[in-house]
Protein backbone atom coordinates (compact mmCIF):
# COMPACT_ATOMS: atom_id res chain seq x y z
CA UNK A 1 0.00 0.00 0.00
CA UNK A 2 1.37 3.41 -0.94
CA UNK A 3 1.37 5.94 1.88
CA UNK A 4 1.52 9.62 0.95
CA UNK A 5 4.20 11.91 2.29
CA UNK A 6 1.39 14.21 3.40
CA UNK A 7 0.01 11.41 5.62
CA UNK A 8 3.48 10.69 7.03
CA UNK A 9 4.00 14.37 7.81
CA UNK A 10 0.65 14.63 9.58
CA UNK A 11 1.30 11.41 11.54
CA UNK A 12 4.75 12.56 12.59
CA UNK A 13 3.32 15.92 13.66
CA UNK A 14 0.65 14.34 15.89
CA UNK A 15 3.09 11.78 17.32
CA UNK A 16 5.53 14.52 18.25
CA UNK A 17 2.72 16.56 19.83
CA UNK A 18 1.54 13.58 21.90
CA UNK A 19 4.87 13.23 23.68
CA UNK A 20 3.83 15.57 26.48
CA UNK A 21 0.30 15.66 27.88
CA UNK A 22 -0.76 19.11 29.07
CA UNK A 23 -3.86 21.01 30.10
CA UNK A 24 -5.23 23.40 27.49
CA UNK A 25 -7.86 26.00 28.33
CA UNK A 26 -10.47 26.22 25.56
CA UNK A 27 -12.95 29.11 25.56
CA UNK A 28 -16.31 29.01 23.76
CA UNK A 29 -19.95 30.02 24.18
CA UNK A 30 -21.64 26.63 23.72
CA UNK A 31 -23.76 26.28 26.86
CA UNK A 32 -27.19 24.94 25.85
CA UNK A 33 -27.97 21.24 26.22
CA UNK A 34 -27.33 20.37 22.58
CA UNK A 35 -24.25 22.59 22.39
CA UNK A 36 -22.76 21.09 25.55
CA UNK A 37 -23.24 17.59 24.14
CA UNK A 38 -21.45 18.60 20.96
CA UNK A 39 -18.50 20.32 22.62
CA UNK A 40 -18.21 17.26 24.82
CA UNK A 41 -17.30 15.27 21.70
CA UNK A 42 -14.37 17.62 21.01
CA UNK A 43 -13.22 17.44 24.62
CA UNK A 44 -13.45 13.64 24.69
CA UNK A 45 -11.42 13.33 21.49
CA UNK A 46 -8.74 15.68 22.80
CA UNK A 47 -8.56 13.97 26.20
CA UNK A 48 -8.09 10.63 24.40
CA UNK A 49 -4.72 11.93 23.17
CA UNK A 50 -3.51 12.08 26.77
CA UNK A 51 -3.90 15.83 26.98
CA UNK A 52 -6.63 17.56 28.98
CA UNK A 53 -9.34 19.90 27.66
CA UNK A 54 -9.99 22.57 30.31
CA UNK A 55 -13.46 23.84 29.50
CA UNK A 56 -14.04 27.59 29.80
CA UNK A 57 -17.59 28.17 28.56
CA UNK A 58 -19.16 31.63 28.70
CA UNK A 59 -22.86 31.98 27.91
CA UNK A 60 -23.65 34.30 25.01
CA UNK A 61 -21.48 34.99 21.99
CA UNK A 62 -21.18 38.73 22.52
CA UNK A 63 -20.21 38.39 26.18
CA UNK A 64 -17.79 35.57 25.39
CA UNK A 65 -16.05 37.49 22.61
CA UNK A 66 -15.59 40.49 24.89
CA UNK A 67 -13.90 38.32 27.54
CA UNK A 68 -11.73 36.58 24.95
CA UNK A 69 -10.51 39.84 23.42
CA UNK A 70 -9.87 41.29 26.88
CA UNK A 71 -7.83 38.24 27.88
CA UNK A 72 -5.78 38.34 24.68
CA UNK A 73 -5.13 42.08 24.68
CA UNK A 74 -4.31 41.94 28.40
CA UNK A 75 -1.57 39.35 27.92
CA UNK A 76 -3.48 36.45 29.46
CA UNK A 77 -4.13 34.14 26.49
CA UNK A 78 -6.09 30.90 26.66
CA UNK A 79 -5.01 27.82 24.71
CA UNK A 80 -7.72 28.05 22.04
CA UNK A 81 -10.96 29.90 21.49
CA UNK A 82 -14.05 29.84 19.31
CA UNK A 83 -15.07 32.63 16.93
CA UNK A 84 -17.50 32.59 14.02
CA UNK A 85 -16.34 32.29 10.43
CA UNK A 86 -15.67 35.74 9.09
CA UNK A 87 -13.94 38.93 10.03
CA UNK A 88 -14.15 38.87 13.82
CA UNK A 89 -10.45 38.08 14.35
CA UNK A 90 -8.93 40.55 11.87
CA UNK A 91 -7.64 43.00 14.47
CA UNK A 92 -6.24 40.23 16.68
CA UNK A 93 -4.30 38.81 13.73
CA UNK A 94 -3.01 42.25 12.79
CA UNK A 95 -1.82 42.71 16.38
CA UNK A 96 0.22 39.50 16.15
CA UNK A 97 -1.74 37.79 18.95
CA UNK A 98 -2.86 34.70 17.03
CA UNK A 99 -0.79 31.75 15.91
CA UNK A 100 -0.17 30.99 12.25
CA UNK A 101 -1.25 27.34 11.78
CA UNK A 102 -0.48 27.08 8.06
CA UNK A 103 1.96 24.23 8.73
CA UNK A 104 -0.79 22.16 10.37
CA UNK A 105 -3.30 22.92 7.62
CA UNK A 106 -0.80 21.85 4.97
CA UNK A 107 0.22 18.67 6.80
CA UNK A 108 -3.45 17.72 7.21
CA UNK A 109 -4.38 18.62 3.62
CA UNK A 110 -7.18 20.98 4.60
CA UNK A 111 -7.22 22.73 1.23
CA UNK A 112 -8.13 19.43 -0.41
CA UNK A 113 -11.07 18.59 1.87
CA UNK A 114 -12.65 21.77 3.25
CA UNK A 115 -15.90 22.49 1.39
CA UNK A 116 -16.81 25.16 0.52
CA UNK A 117 -13.31 26.60 0.17
CA UNK A 118 -14.59 29.97 1.42
CA UNK A 119 -14.45 28.56 4.97
CA UNK A 120 -10.69 28.18 4.80
CA UNK A 121 -10.44 31.49 2.93
CA UNK A 122 -12.10 33.12 5.95
CA UNK A 123 -9.24 31.78 8.09
CA UNK A 124 -6.60 33.11 5.70
CA UNK A 125 -4.86 36.49 5.92
CA UNK A 126 -2.04 37.38 3.51
CA UNK A 127 -1.83 33.77 2.41
CA UNK A 128 -1.43 32.37 5.94
CA UNK A 129 -4.01 30.27 7.81
CA UNK A 130 -4.96 31.29 11.35
CA UNK A 131 -7.92 29.11 12.30
CA UNK A 132 -9.43 25.65 12.11
CA UNK A 133 -13.02 25.65 10.78
CA UNK A 134 -15.09 23.00 12.56
CA UNK A 135 -18.60 23.27 11.16
CA UNK A 136 -21.02 24.97 8.79
CA UNK A 137 -23.97 26.63 10.45
CA UNK A 138 -26.72 28.26 8.47
CA UNK A 139 -29.21 30.76 9.87
CA UNK A 140 -31.78 30.33 7.10
CA UNK A 141 -34.27 27.99 8.78
CA UNK A 142 -37.70 28.13 10.33
CA UNK A 143 -38.57 25.40 12.84
CA UNK A 144 -42.23 24.42 13.15
CA UNK A 145 -44.05 22.54 15.90
CA UNK A 146 -46.44 19.87 14.61
CA UNK A 147 -48.22 19.82 17.98
CA UNK A 148 -48.89 23.57 17.92
CA UNK A 149 -50.52 23.48 14.49
CA UNK A 150 -52.48 20.34 15.30
CA UNK A 151 -53.82 21.94 18.49
CA UNK A 152 -54.77 25.05 16.49
CA UNK A 153 -56.50 22.96 13.83
CA UNK A 154 -54.41 24.27 10.95
CA UNK A 155 -51.96 22.60 8.56
CA UNK A 156 -48.24 22.91 9.21
CA UNK A 157 -47.00 25.74 6.96
CA UNK A 158 -44.73 25.01 4.03
CA UNK A 159 -43.46 28.57 3.46
CA UNK A 160 -43.22 32.02 5.02
CA UNK A 161 -46.53 33.32 3.64
CA UNK A 162 -48.42 30.31 5.02
CA UNK A 163 -46.66 30.79 8.36
CA UNK A 164 -47.88 34.40 8.56
CA UNK A 165 -51.39 33.45 7.41
CA UNK A 166 -51.72 30.77 10.11
CA UNK A 167 -50.85 33.15 12.96
CA UNK A 168 -54.43 34.20 13.83
CA UNK A 169 -55.51 30.55 14.26
CA UNK A 170 -52.66 29.94 16.68
CA UNK A 171 -53.49 33.07 18.65
CA UNK A 172 -57.11 31.91 18.96
CA UNK A 173 -55.77 28.70 20.51
CA UNK A 174 -53.55 30.69 22.94
CA UNK A 175 -50.42 29.56 21.11
CA UNK A 176 -47.63 32.02 20.38
CA UNK A 177 -47.28 32.25 16.58
CA UNK A 178 -43.53 32.90 16.66
CA UNK A 179 -40.94 32.58 19.41
CA UNK A 180 -37.84 34.76 19.65
CA UNK A 181 -35.45 35.55 22.47
CA UNK A 182 -34.97 39.11 23.63
CA UNK A 183 -31.39 39.51 22.45
CA UNK A 184 -30.10 41.74 19.70
CA UNK A 185 -28.22 39.03 17.81
CA UNK A 186 -31.41 36.97 17.54
CA UNK A 187 -33.43 39.87 16.17
CA UNK A 188 -30.68 40.94 13.79
CA UNK A 189 -30.26 37.33 12.69
CA UNK A 190 -33.98 36.99 12.00
CA UNK A 191 -33.81 40.05 9.76
CA UNK A 192 -30.84 38.60 7.87
CA UNK A 193 -32.78 35.38 7.28
CA UNK A 194 -35.75 37.30 5.93
CA UNK A 195 -33.37 39.23 3.70
CA UNK A 196 -31.62 36.15 2.30
CA UNK A 197 -34.90 34.29 1.78
CA UNK A 198 -37.26 36.93 0.40
CA UNK A 199 -35.15 38.86 -2.11
CA UNK A 200 -33.11 37.67 -5.10
CA UNK A 201 -29.53 36.63 -4.46
CA UNK A 202 -28.14 39.58 -6.41
CA UNK A 203 -30.01 42.01 -4.16
CA UNK A 204 -28.60 40.35 -1.05
CA UNK A 205 -25.05 40.60 -2.39
CA UNK A 206 -25.54 44.17 -3.61
CA UNK A 207 -26.37 45.24 -0.06
CA UNK A 208 -24.06 43.10 2.09
CA UNK A 209 -21.12 42.61 -0.26
CA UNK A 210 -21.12 45.77 -2.40
CA UNK A 211 -22.59 47.95 0.39
CA UNK A 212 -25.03 49.60 -2.05
CA UNK A 213 -27.15 51.93 0.07
CA UNK A 214 -29.48 52.77 -2.83
CA UNK A 215 -30.44 49.13 -3.19
CA UNK A 216 -30.83 48.90 0.60
CA UNK A 217 -33.35 51.74 0.41
CA UNK A 218 -35.13 50.32 -2.64
CA UNK A 219 -38.42 48.53 -3.28
CA UNK A 220 -37.05 44.97 -3.27
CA UNK A 221 -35.73 45.42 0.26
CA UNK A 222 -39.02 47.02 1.35
CA UNK A 223 -40.56 43.54 1.20
CA UNK A 224 -38.09 42.39 3.83
CA UNK A 225 -39.10 45.16 6.20
CA UNK A 226 -42.79 44.34 5.71
CA UNK A 227 -41.97 40.75 6.67
CA UNK A 228 -40.02 42.01 9.70
CA UNK A 229 -43.12 43.92 10.80
CA UNK A 230 -45.17 40.72 10.45
CA UNK A 231 -42.57 38.91 12.57
CA UNK A 232 -42.68 41.67 15.17
CA UNK A 233 -46.45 41.29 15.48
CA UNK A 234 -46.33 37.49 15.67
CA UNK A 235 -43.61 37.56 18.35
CA UNK A 236 -45.09 40.41 20.38
CA UNK A 237 -45.78 38.12 23.37
CA UNK A 238 -42.49 36.23 23.23
CA UNK A 239 -40.81 37.15 26.50
CA UNK A 240 -38.06 34.54 26.82
CA UNK A 241 -34.46 35.69 26.77
CA UNK A 242 -32.26 32.94 25.33
CA UNK A 243 -32.56 31.30 21.92
CA UNK A 244 -32.81 27.80 23.37
CA UNK A 245 -35.70 28.83 25.64
CA UNK A 246 -37.46 30.05 22.49
CA UNK A 247 -36.69 26.71 20.83
CA UNK A 248 -38.20 24.94 23.84
CA UNK A 249 -41.48 26.79 23.25
CA UNK A 250 -41.58 25.19 19.80
CA UNK A 251 -40.57 21.77 21.14
CA UNK A 252 -43.39 21.85 23.71
CA UNK A 253 -46.01 23.14 21.28
CA UNK A 254 -46.39 26.49 23.05
CA UNK A 255 -45.19 28.33 19.93
CA UNK A 256 -45.80 27.64 16.27
CA UNK A 257 -42.33 28.37 15.00
CA UNK A 258 -38.96 30.01 15.39
CA UNK A 259 -36.47 31.43 12.92
CA UNK A 260 -33.12 30.18 14.15
CA UNK A 261 -29.95 28.61 12.84
CA UNK A 262 -29.51 24.88 12.46
CA UNK A 263 -27.92 24.66 15.91
CA UNK A 264 -31.55 24.42 17.08
CA UNK A 265 -31.44 20.81 15.89
CA UNK A 266 -29.33 19.94 18.91
CA UNK A 267 -32.17 21.00 21.22
CA UNK A 268 -34.75 18.93 19.31
CA UNK A 269 -32.39 15.96 19.50
CA UNK A 270 -31.93 16.38 23.26
CA UNK A 271 -35.75 16.36 23.59
CA UNK A 272 -35.85 13.15 21.53
CA UNK A 273 -38.05 14.75 18.88
CA UNK A 274 -38.04 13.34 15.37
CA UNK A 275 -37.60 15.58 12.33
CA UNK A 276 -40.52 15.20 9.95
CA UNK A 277 -42.76 13.76 12.67
CA UNK A 278 -42.62 16.07 15.69
CA UNK A 279 -41.30 19.13 13.90
CA UNK A 280 -40.57 20.45 10.44
CA UNK A 281 -37.73 22.58 9.16
CA UNK A 282 -37.89 24.85 6.14
CA UNK A 283 -34.56 26.00 4.66
CA UNK A 284 -34.82 29.46 3.20
CA UNK A 285 -38.23 29.78 4.91
CA UNK A 286 -39.62 27.51 2.21
CA UNK A 287 -39.16 30.36 -0.30
CA UNK A 288 -35.53 30.48 -1.46
CA UNK A 289 -33.62 27.35 -0.55
CA UNK A 290 -30.17 28.87 -0.11
CA UNK A 291 -28.08 28.40 3.00
CA UNK A 292 -25.49 30.72 4.46
CA UNK A 293 -22.07 29.22 5.09
CA UNK A 294 -21.48 30.59 8.55
CA UNK A 295 -20.35 28.54 11.49
CA UNK A 296 -17.51 28.23 13.93
CA UNK A 297 -13.74 28.12 13.86
CA UNK A 298 -11.07 27.83 16.53
CA UNK A 299 -8.13 30.18 16.82
CA UNK A 300 -4.93 29.56 18.76
CA UNK A 301 -3.23 32.43 20.60
CA UNK A 302 0.51 32.90 20.48
CA UNK A 303 1.98 31.14 23.53
CA UNK A 304 5.51 30.76 24.90
CA UNK A 305 5.30 27.32 26.52
CA UNK A 306 6.54 24.64 24.10
CA UNK A 307 4.32 21.90 25.55
CA UNK A 308 1.19 24.02 25.24
CA UNK A 309 2.16 25.01 21.71
CA UNK A 310 2.42 21.32 20.83
CA UNK A 311 -0.98 20.64 22.44
CA UNK A 312 -2.50 23.47 20.43
CA UNK A 313 -1.22 21.88 17.25
CA UNK A 314 -2.61 18.50 18.19
CA UNK A 315 -6.03 20.00 18.94
CA UNK A 316 -6.09 21.94 15.67
CA UNK A 317 -5.30 18.82 13.65
CA UNK A 318 -7.82 16.73 15.61
CA UNK A 319 -10.72 19.09 14.97
CA UNK A 320 -10.86 18.28 11.26
CA UNK A 321 -10.28 14.54 11.53
CA UNK A 322 -13.18 12.64 9.88
CA UNK A 323 -14.24 10.85 13.08
CA UNK A 324 -14.25 14.11 15.05
CA UNK A 325 -16.23 15.90 12.36
CA UNK A 326 -18.91 13.18 12.37
CA UNK A 327 -19.28 12.93 16.16
CA UNK A 328 -19.29 16.68 16.74
CA UNK A 329 -21.62 17.76 13.93
CA UNK A 330 -24.23 15.07 14.54
CA UNK A 331 -24.62 16.42 18.08
CA UNK A 332 -24.35 20.09 17.06
CA UNK A 333 -26.90 19.94 14.23
CA UNK A 334 -24.36 21.57 11.93
CA UNK A 335 -22.80 20.35 8.70
CA UNK A 336 -19.20 19.11 8.50
CA UNK A 337 -16.53 21.26 6.90
CA UNK A 338 -15.06 18.24 5.15
CA UNK A 339 -16.62 17.34 1.83
CA UNK A 340 -15.33 13.76 1.93
CA UNK A 341 -17.19 12.21 4.86
CA UNK A 342 -20.51 10.38 5.04
CA UNK A 343 -23.19 11.35 7.55
CA UNK A 344 -25.37 8.31 6.98
CA UNK A 345 -27.21 8.83 10.27
CA UNK A 346 -28.20 12.42 9.50
CA UNK A 347 -31.84 13.29 10.20
CA UNK A 348 -34.33 14.81 7.77
CA UNK A 349 -33.29 18.41 8.43
CA UNK A 350 -29.56 17.77 8.27
CA UNK A 351 -30.09 15.83 5.04
CA UNK A 352 -31.83 18.85 3.52
CA UNK A 353 -28.84 20.99 4.45
CA UNK A 354 -26.35 18.51 3.02
CA UNK A 355 -28.27 18.35 -0.26
CA UNK A 356 -28.22 22.14 -0.60
CA UNK A 357 -24.53 22.25 0.26
CA UNK A 358 -23.73 19.57 -2.30
CA UNK A 359 -25.70 21.48 -4.96
CA UNK A 360 -23.76 24.64 -4.18
CA UNK A 361 -26.96 26.42 -3.12
CA UNK A 362 -25.11 28.60 -0.63
CA UNK A 363 -24.60 32.23 0.26
CA UNK A 364 -21.68 33.77 2.13
CA UNK A 365 -22.61 34.43 5.73
CA UNK A 366 -23.14 38.09 6.62
CA UNK A 367 -20.27 37.85 9.15
CA UNK A 368 -17.98 37.18 6.20
CA UNK A 369 -19.18 40.33 4.40
CA UNK A 370 -19.58 42.98 7.08
CA UNK A 371 -17.48 44.01 10.06
CA UNK A 372 -18.51 43.29 13.66
CA UNK A 373 -19.18 47.02 14.08
CA UNK A 374 -21.66 47.08 11.19
CA UNK A 375 -23.28 43.90 12.46
CA UNK A 376 -23.70 45.47 15.91
CA UNK A 377 -25.35 48.54 14.38
CA UNK A 378 -27.85 46.36 12.51
CA UNK A 379 -28.58 44.35 15.65
CA UNK A 380 -29.15 47.55 17.63
CA UNK A 381 -31.58 48.78 14.98
CA UNK A 382 -33.66 45.63 15.24
CA UNK A 383 -33.66 45.61 19.03
CA UNK A 384 -35.30 49.03 18.74
CA UNK A 385 -37.60 47.91 15.92
CA UNK A 386 -38.91 44.90 17.87
CA UNK A 387 -39.28 46.89 21.09
CA UNK A 388 -41.12 49.81 19.53
CA UNK A 389 -44.16 48.91 17.44
CA UNK A 390 -44.54 52.57 16.50
CA UNK A 391 -41.36 52.46 14.41
CA UNK A 392 -42.58 52.16 10.84
CA UNK A 393 -41.05 49.90 8.21
CA UNK A 394 -40.12 53.04 6.26
CA UNK A 395 -38.22 54.48 9.21
CA UNK A 396 -36.41 51.21 9.85
CA UNK A 397 -35.46 50.77 6.20
CA UNK A 398 -34.10 54.32 6.01
CA UNK A 399 -31.94 53.71 9.08
CA UNK A 400 -30.74 50.40 7.65
CA UNK A 401 -29.72 52.07 4.39
CA UNK A 402 -27.81 54.68 6.39
CA UNK A 403 -25.88 51.92 8.17
CA UNK A 404 -25.04 50.23 4.86
CA UNK A 405 -23.86 53.54 3.38
CA UNK A 406 -21.05 53.74 5.93
CA UNK A 407 -20.32 50.00 6.17
CA UNK A 408 -16.85 48.63 5.42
Amino acid sequence: MKISTKFLAATAFVAASSASAVELEVMHWWTSGGEAAAVGELATAFDATGNSWVDAAIAGGEAARAVMVSRLSGGDPMGAFQFNHGRQAEELIEAGLLRDITDIAEAEGWKDVVNPSSLLDACTVDGRIYCAPVNIHSWQWIWLSHKAYKDAGVAVPTNWDEFVAAAPKLEEADILPMAIGQEGWQQGGLFSVLFASLVPNDIFLSVYDKKDADVAAGPEVARVFKAAADARAMAANSTVQSWNDATNLVITGKAGGQIMGDWAQGEFAMAEQVAGEDYSCLPGLGVTELLGTGGDAFYFPVLSDDEQIAAQGELAALMLKPETQVAFNLKKGSLPVRGDIDLGTANDCMTKGLELLNKGAVLPDTNQLITPDTNNQINTLFVEFFADASMSVEQAQAEFAKIISSAE
